[in-house]
């Protein structure tokens, strides 16, 4: 098992780094030349900028079981048909379940876009949403050994 972090834009690279090494897991960290991240104790993969590019690489190296760390939900629903764990960065498990629903907000949010209407950004991460966050890889992990 390893552990994968879409880490363009991410802002638990860290979060999840700590609890990986809790239990003992690899993680590689998955990034684009201008989100370079290294970071100790943990493999770092850079790629070409460009549509995607990082997102096609990691779905080629996720396996069965493996943990996904993404904010992105096409990224998301590969893995997922890949038979992987994908959260997002406030602990959300990305589910066959709720899959859909996410699918239609991006389309929606993306007509949106096209019309002009911008949706608010979202507010300065806070020190709960990590904690909810680490609790969803925590249970995973903990299931696992």
């Amino acid at each position: 098992m390893n552990v994968l972090i879409d880490a363009d834009g991410c802002p638990v690279v860290d979060l999840t780094l700590q609890i990986a090494k809790q239990f003992g897991i690899p993680v590689i960290i998955l990034c684009d030349t201008s989100h370079q991240i290294e970071r100790e104790g943990a493999q770092t993969l850079v790629f070409d900028k460009g549509a995607d590019s990082v997102d096609f690489a990691l779905v080629n190296r996720v396996k069965p079981g493996d943990i996904v760390v993404t904010q992105d939900y096409g990224l998301a629903s590969m893995c997922l048909a890949r038979c992987a764990r994908v959260l997002n960065q406030n602990g959300l498990e990305y589910t066959a379940d709720n899959m859909d629903a996410l699918m239609l907000r991006r389309y929606e949010n993306k007509k949106l876009l096209r019309a002009g209407k911008h949706p608010k950004g979202s507010a300065k991460r806070t020190k709960e949403q990590d904690m909810k966050f680490s609790e969803t890889p925590k249970k995973i992990l903990n299931c696992k050994h």
